[in-house]
Order: structure tokens, then sequence, then C-alpha cells
């Protein structure tokens, strides 16, 4: 039997870790089932999760008593180490490795990994680069699409570090990265200068959150699933505002070629 302060101390460890696995980008059905999974390992007979786009509730339920809580979910950024690790300390209270005590220090002592930005900088840009000579371009093509992807991720980590709204995150990254990629049709570099405005701004295409939306609507948390889709349509609106605005003070249409 467990006694109530037991009980309450479990949902707290449960609602912990699915907040964790909802900042930090975990599909819905994915978030239910390690809350549950990870509360009967802990001694309760079942838990129950409502989510929305920015919180959750959790219900505890061991001998016919229930405990509540909530939490707001303030987005953090996808990152699937976070994921991993709950998921990891989930499997070990499953098999008795860890006990209560220890799943909540562990929970609490989670910190996203971060690769080096200089690293990332490099990555963004070779993708975006691998891009534009899938496209057709030629050298002189892919080293302006580095450049302009650079530049751009260069713009959107710095704004993500002083904690600016994404909308207007995805939206100046935009500019910044067209107006660079602009340069290439203003000087005609490169065998299809065009390539450098397309191929640029891949970086900013919010490919996960469109994929989790579908998988959340298609499992059935169709709220979610509609909250994320707006979210991830909203992020390429601003996307597209800050490329038309770039291509508008250039006067450079690169894309209609």
């Amino acid at each position: 039997m467990q006694s109530q302060d037991a009980q309450r101390a479990v949902s707290r460890v449960c609602i912990k870790a699915g907040q964790i696995l909802l900042q930090h980008g975990a599909e819905s059905a994915l978030v239910v089932d390690i809350t549950g999974r990870l509360g009967r390992a802990l001694g309760v007979d079942s838990v129950e999760v409502s989510l929305s786009a920015s919180s959750m509730v959790l219900t505890t339920l061991s001998e016919d008593h229930c405990i509540t809580t909530a939490r707001r979910c303030p987005d953090r950024g996808i990152n699937m180490q976070m994921v991993t690790e709950v998921q990891r300390l989930c499997i070990m209270a499953e098999h008795g490795i860890l006990d209560r005590r220890s799943v909540k220090e562990k929970l609490d002592k989670l910190n996203p990994m971060r690769y080096n930005r200089w690293l990332v900088l490099g990555m963004i840009g070779a993708s975006c680069a691998a891009f534009s000579r899938i496209a057709g371009g030629d050298l002189a093509v892919m080293s302006m699409t580095f450049l302009a992807s650079c530049c751009g991720m260069f713009a959107r980590q710095e704004l993500g570090h002083r904690h600016f709204n994404p909308l207007l995150n995805f939206g100046i990254t935009a500019f910044i990265t067209t107006c660079v990629a602009a340069l290439s049709v203003r000087l005609n570099i490169g065998n299809q200068p065009f390539l450098v405005m397309a191929s640029s701004v891949l970086m900013l295409v919010p490919g996960f959150p469109l994929i989790n939306a579908v998988s959340d609507m298609v499992k059935g948390f169709i709220n979610m699933g509609i909250a994320r889709f707006t979210m991830a349509t909203l992020l390429t609106l601003s996307t597209c505002l800050g490329i038309v605005v770039a291509m508008n003070l250039f006067d450079v249409w690169g894309w209609l070629q």
C-alpha cells in the first residue's frame, strides 16, 4: 500500500518527466506512454495525462485515491538527447535499478547537450550548399549558398541566445539569409545564381514540428496536432515574410526565374 505522501511524490516525478519530454519536442503519444510507464514502475496503479500546447495535467491513481497536478511547459527547443535520457530513466525504473528518489535526482540534474555553435554553422552551411549542388549549381553557387546560410544561422543563434520570439527569429533569419543570397543574383555569381536564394533558406523549414503535428493527429491527439501545425505554419509564414521583404528591398526575384 502506498501512502498519500509517496503517491504525491510519484506524481511530481511523473509530471517532471512529462514536462521535460513536452518541452523538448517529444510527440504526445510518447509523453503519455512514458509518464504512464514511469508511474506504474514507481508504484501507482495508473497515470492519466491531459496535454495542451504549453501545459499538462497529470493524475495518478493508487488505492482508489487520486492526486492531480499541473505544470506549464514552455518550449525549450527540440532536443532528442533530453527525450532519450528520460526514456532511459523510465526503463531503469521499470527494471528496479532506480527508485523514486533516484529518478527525481537524475531528472533534476538533466541538462540539454549543446553542439559547438561553430560546428553547427559549418554543418548547416554545408548541407544547404549540398542542396544547391543537387539542384545543379556550380562551385561558385555552392560557396555563396554556404556563406548566406552561415550568416543566417549565426543571426538565428544570436537571437535564440537572447530569447527572442521564435516567429521574429525566423523572420529576421530569413531576411538576413536572403539579403546575402541576393548578392549572388545581383553580381551574377555562378551558373545559376538564383539557386542560392532557394537553397540557403532550407534550414528554416520546420520539418520536425510538422511531422509531430501529423503524428499527433493520426494518433488521436487532435488538439496538440492542431496547435503544433499552427505553430509550424506561423514559422513558415514568418520565414516567407522575411524572404519577401529582402527580395523587395533588393528588387531580386530569383525564385521566379
